[in-house]
């Protein structure tokens, strides 16, 4: 029996959400309804949904509508187009990342995973048997990959190399020029490249004319890179549970495909078409347009809070994706480490705002201690009244945190 790890931050949501009155702990761009996307449109006359559609199990790789949507995402920077057979449609991001370890490593085998992200992405090699090496960012270096470490974490039997950007729980990205050392070692290495890019295209504080902005790993021609990514996160539509992998070997994607047999037949019809909707060119900039400018005028709130509130806490301020990685400290500037988990525990009970403890939940209660994850792209009102709120806990109840041991 394959042993799994307790999946920590799904736990902490599970038990926290429901009770949550300001919920700034959730990762995903403020949800939208049909009447929103359809408003977001720049064909109001096309209908999200059509209703005379018999549901059946429908396309089990996904409609071609969606997969040419998705494919089309990208192939706009891209030396060439990509495919729509080269893109398999799964239920949510979560099951792109599973199929995608599940179909290609083993008992036996060795994985790179970067570090601090999504437990997911070290914890399922390891239910398989395989062995996991934690490539580990740093706040101190501004939460930046440094490559020649990989040569230290290289085995004979180092199959897969994992990679998430923009990063969870941090908000920092893998630049362009890192990304291109990546491919080249996972090239010299003959190593399948997984990048999780659920958080992409959702880049706030970087502009795409900067030298340094990262691509998708598919627009750097390496045959062995394997892409997730979701509707949930940037595309602010997590109702729907629509994921996808995308790869220009057609070896990954039957793999893929074979395996996804035994987890799930297709996605929901109803599902498959509002993605369809929301990612097709009358639609997706839009979308994209409202959540960027979300993420920018919340951060610029949540930046506020953290200048005014210096002598508590610090952060390396996120570049994409909605998460922001602080960590809260009492004593000099330095500052000791707070307890995250109880000082999780103790704002919310106090004042109903939500966070997510970061050593518990990223660190496994031996690293990043003191850090919270804020998912900051709520709704603006959730986000302003929910920091009015803790402000008042700050000055007031954040004396009785205790300190990390």
């Amino acid at each position: 029996m394959a042993k799994v790890e307790p999946f920590e931050i799904e736990r902490w949501m599970d038990i926290y959400e429901p009770t949550a009155k300001y919920n700034i702990a959730e990762t995903c761009a403020a949800s939208i309804s049909i009447t929103d996307l359809q408003s977001l449109s720049d064909d109001k006359s096309k209908p999200v949904l059509e209703p005379s559609t018999k549901l059946v199990y429908g396309a089990i790789t996904g409609s071609h509508a969606l997969r040419s949507n998705i494919a089309n995402l990208y192939s706009a920077r891209a030396p060439s187009s990509l495919s729509p057979d080269s893109v398999l449609i799964t239920p949510g991001g979560i099951a792109a990342n599973f199929l995608s370890i599940y179909a290609h490593i083993g008992r036996g085998d060795h994985v790179i995973c970067h570090y601090p992200t999504y437990q997911q992405l070290y914890s399922v090699p390891a239910s398989l048997g395989a062995e996991v090496s934690l490539w580990k960012s740093r706040p101190e270096n501004k939460w930046a990959l440094d490559v020649d470490e990989l040569e230290t974490l290289i085995k004979p039997n180092t199959k897969m190399l994992i990679v998430n950007n923009p990063q969870n729980p941090t908000g920092a990205i893998i630049p362009k020029p890192v990304l291109e050392l990546i491919v080249s070692f996972a090239r010299t290495h003959d190593l399948y490249l997984l990048s999780d890019e659920v958080y992409r295209p959702l880049f706030h504080s970087i502009s795409p004319l900067d030298s340094s902005f990262p691509p998708s790993v598919l627009s750097l021609s390496y045959p062995k890179a394997i892409v997730t990514g979701s509707l949930s996160k940037a595309y602010a539509l997590a109702g729907i549970r629509v994921g996808w992998i995308a790869s220009r070997d057609p070896a990954i994607i039957a793999a893929c495909n074979q395996a996804r047999d035994y987890t799930t037949i297709s996605v929901s019809q109803v599902d498959d078409q509002i993605a369809t909707y929301a990612l097709s060119p009358d639609c997706v900039h839009n979308l994209l347009a409202r959540n960027i400018e979300l993420a920018r005028s919340n951060l610029r709130l949540l930046e506020g809070f953290i200048e005014e509130f210096s002598w508590a806490c610090d952060w390396v301020r996120p570049v994409g994706g909605t998460t922001a990685f602080v960590r809260f400290k009492k004593g000099d500037e330095r500052g000791r480490a707070v307890d995250d988990v109880a000082f999780c525990r103790l704002l919310q009970e106090k004042t109903g705002v939500m966070f997510a403890p970061g050593g518990h939940c990223f660190g496994h209660g031996k690293e990043f201690k003191g850090h919270v994850r804020i998912g900051f792209v709520c709704e603006a009102d959730v986000l302003k009244e929910g920091l009015e709120m803790l402000k008042g806990f700050m000055r007031k109840g954040y004396e009785s945190v205790p300190m990390a041991e």
